[in-house]
């Protein structure tokens, strides 16, 4: 094989590979060859048939087999003379368009190569942890937050109109063109206005209804609704209100703890106190870990691969247009160009996310089968029934498998860094801790 640098540009390298024809045509010897054994045709015995009818036969299928193997071949032999780690799959294309058996192959390669990366004093980074320890009143309002969801209902004073948020019992009978249809009626149904349980419209026709009200519904099923006879027809349901009721926060006791699986009102607030604790050594930590990526930040600079960027670039454009644009859900938009913002936020990504994959395997951090396994059954559960599914489609997608690990890879490293950082606590009150992590949604 022939090697001929083409561009030596910063990161970008360039070659042209050239197989020569005698070579590719011993391997397709050799393939014949190993296959001879196993081969029986009309007028020959099993393994006798002659090397030069089988290359009339499979010459050419197995010379597509060859080439292939010879460009992975070639370019891998150029990577290991090298010592070039591509930041992307090098883009590869054969430059004698008109080749065919018995010519040379030319092949161009050209990539962009992972930078050198400089060495980090870890040791001299000094970290600040805000610490935060749960007092009484954050426990009582979390229990004031528990009683909300626990609330009842107790029967509003006779005569009293029903509004948002109260729960009214009906009985209903739903009709499309006057007849009644399957699974549009139930008797004694408690539903809060305003939850949103029924088809748009429904809940807001019984607000100011009475107790003893009978009451016609008139609505207009979705175009999109699931049932297709009821899709965007219009429908009355005959309402019966035979109560309404007020919500009642339930009260803060042993018998609310016993609801939350918690033996007595001491027992469950011990409890919360531990999630509490818990949460906020979650946001302290993420605090520390931008203060940390804003240090190593500042601290390293090496050149960047233009290919990088602009692919990361191009992704924090496309997903903060999507953000801003909630009601686009599908790809057929106009291409979006990234700004100078989004290509600046795209270089501190790639430069960090960079370094930390360089510390991470300098310093052998993996993520173990267990910890990734874990991973993927907790992504499982986002899609109930489905969780099989979902385990068997990452096991059989390494793309896939890779975005899960990625994250946890980096935060083993971050963990890792923190250790061996200069980290002092600093108590903090609940407060200033939310300050922080709005100062980071901010920037």
């Amino acid at each position: 094989m022939q090697v001929t640098e083409t561009l030596n540009e910063g990161l970008k390298r360039g070659y042209k590979l050239v197989v020569a024809a005698a070579d590719l045509d011993a391997k397709v010897d050799e393939k014949l060859k190993q296959a001879q054994p196993d081969i029986e045709m009309k007028g020959f015995r099993k393994g006798k048939v002659p090397l030069a009818m089988l290359k009339k036969r499979f010459g050419d299928q197995l010379m597509g087999e060859v080439v292939q193997e010879s460009i992975d071949g070639a370019i891998t032999a150029q990577l290991e003379e090298s010592g070039d780690r591509p930041a992307l799959r090098p883009e590869v294309k054969v430059t004698n368009e008109d080749w065919k058996p018995g010519d040379d192959l030319e092949v161009s390669v050209t990539y962009e190569k992972l930078p050198e990366i400089p060495e980090v004093d870890l040791k001299g980074i000094k970290l600040e942890r805000l610490e935060v320890t749960p007092g009484d009143k954050e426990v009582d309002e979390a229990l004031a937050k528990l009683a909300e969801t626990a609330q009842e209902f107790a029967d509003r004073k006779k005569g009293a109109k029903a509004r948002e948020g109260d729960q009214v019992v009906i009985d209903f009978v739903g009709k499309v063109d006057g007849e009644a249809f399957e699974g549009g009626a139930a008797e004694d149904f408690p539903l809060v206005l305003g939850s949103g349980s029924f088809i748009p419209g429904f809940e807001d026709g019984l607000i100011g209804a009475k107790a003893g009200d009978e009451v016609a519904v008139e609505v207009t099923f979705p175009e999109d609704y699931g049932a297709e006879h009821l899709a965007g027809k219009a429908a009355v349901f005959d309402c019966n209100v035979k109560a309404v009721k007020k919500p009642v926060a339930a009260e803060v006791n042993d018998e609310l703890a016993q609801k939350f699986g918690a033996e007595s009102l001491d027992a469950l607030k011990e409890q919360i106190r531990e999630r509490l604790a818990g949460e906020y050594a979650g946001a302290s930590r993420a605090v520390m870990k931008r203060a940390l990526l804003d240090i190593l930040d500042e601290k390293v600079t090496f050149e960047l691969p233009e290919s990088l960027v602009d692919t990361e670039a191009r992704q924090i454009a496309h997903q903060l247009w999507h953000e801003e644009h909630p009601d686009e859900q599908g790809h057929d938009h106009p291409e979006i160009e990234p700004s100078d913002e989004h290509r600046k936020l795209a270089e501190r990504r790639v430069r960090l996310g960079l370094l930390l994959a360089e510390l991470g395997q300098k310093n052998e951090i993996e993520v173990s089968d267990s910890e990734l396994t874990q991973a993927v059954m907790n992504e499982a559960r986002k899609y109930p029934g489905q969780e099989r599914e979902f385990f068997e489609f990452v096991q059989q997608n390494a793309e896939v498998r890779q975005q899960i690990q990625a994250p946890l890879f980096e935060e083993k490293v971050v963990d890792y860094i923190f250790e061996l950082a200069e980290v002092t606590p600093r108590p903090v009150s609940k407060e200033e801790l939310e300050k922080a992590i709005e100062a980071m949604d901010d920037e």
